[in-house]
Parts: C-alpha cells; structure tokens; sequence
C-alpha cells in the first residue's frame, strides 16, 4: 500500500514554493537587525571571541546575517562545559532564490559528525517556555551537545515541518518569511553529556530573551 506520506510531503513542498512565490510581490521584508552589537553578556555568561564562518560554509548557508562567537561561564573558567559556542543565521526573506535555514541534522552529518542522540527539551525563560532540539553528535574524539531552534517574530520552532508550515501562515498573515536558525554548541569534554547539557540549556535559557529583543518583531 502506498505511504500517503510519499504523496503528502510533496505536495505540501511544493505548495511552500507556490505560497513563498506568490507573496514575494507583496512581501515586506522587515529591516535586518544589529546582530554585530548583540549582548556581551549573556546571564552569567561572557563573550571570549567572535568567530567567523569559514567563506564555503557562508555560501552555503545564504543568510542575510550572522553572529558567531564563543562565551565562557564566569562561574566555571575553562572547565568542561563551560565553553559556548553560537551561531544565529537570520535569513529576511525565504521567497524564490533567498537562502533558507539548513538543518543542523543535515549539516553537521554532511561534515563528519555522527549523530548519537536526537530528542527536544522545554526551556522556561523569562520570555516563556520553548520547546527546542538537543543533538548529540561525534567526530573522532570530540563529543558536543547542540540545542537548536527556529526563531520567528511569533514563534520557536523545534521541528523542521513545523517551521515550513509557519512559514506558509505568516507569510499569508504578515508577508513575511524572515526567520533564524539559532545553534549553540557546547562539547562534551570526556563524554559527560550531563553536565554539557546542563551548560547549554542554562546558556539558551539566558540568550532566548535576549535575542527576541534583537530580532524584528
């Protein structure tokens, strides 16, 4: 019997493409946001250095903005788990030929990392709770705990589909499409997942208000 998912997940792709399509006419893209003067200080977190993406993976990724950089927990020095690694991709506008967000279970598979565990976690934040990803991934000897979002003027998205069918909803209601991948990235140190984790949901927890205030709302 054939999967109505084979027909569905078609379909609903290539009605994105006519919707993103049909608005990019009328579509009001929103001003980009100052992501190069984006908090220092996030909670009890420090920023220790920026650091840009390689030209490849920038071309790659087509957004319209970046912030990439490292913080460190003033309460944990070098410790493991206390170094944190972000990444925001803010694309304006996703209509026919603009880049669009590159899911990190695809990117970081296709650069040698193997996934170890994929699962969600519920952060609550001063700006209220959001469901995110966690991804463990390993390359070689090195483990890293990854928490990613789709950050939209609404909303947080976890999951891939979801995002795709907000996208369609908002761009019917605002004409808009912009959106952000947002990544942070903490290793593992010898594998203690626990307290990476514990580093990077605090870390998250501290950077989602933050940065829906930087963001175009």
């Amino acid at each position: 019997m054939l999967d109505p998912r084979m027909i569905l997940v078609p379909v609903f792709l290539l009605a994105q493409v006519v919707l993103v399509r049909w608005t990019a006419t009328t579509e009001r893209p929103p001003a980009p946001p100052a992501l190069a003067s984006f908090a220092p200080q996030v909670g009890g977190w420090r920023q220790v250095g920026e650091d840009p993406l390689a030209a490849e993976t920038a071309v790659q990724l087509r957004a319209d903005q970046f912030l990439s950089r490292s913080y460190v927990s003033a309460s944990t020095g070098s410790m493991a788990g206390s170094v944190v690694g972000l990444l925001v991709a803010w694309f304006q506008s996703q209509r026919a030929g603009r880049g669009e967000p590159h899911s990190p279970k695809v990117c970081l598979p296709a650069s040698g990392w193997t996934p170890a565990f994929t699962g969600e976690v519920m952060l609550d934040t001063a700006a209220g709770a959001i469901t995110i990803n966690r991804y463990i991934v390993v390359n070689g000897r090195q483990r890293d705990v990854v928490l990613y979002w789709y950050q939209s003027p609404h909303r947080v998205t976890a999951g891939e589909w979801a995002a795709k069918f907000w996208l369609m909803a908002d761009a019917i209601r605002d004409r808009r499409t912009d959106t952000a991948l947002v990544r942070v990235v903490v290793p593992t140190g010898l594998g203690d997942d626990q307290t990476a984790t514990a580093a990077a949901v605090s870390f998250a927890r501290n950077l989602y208000p933050l940065l829906r205030e930087s963001l175009p709302r």
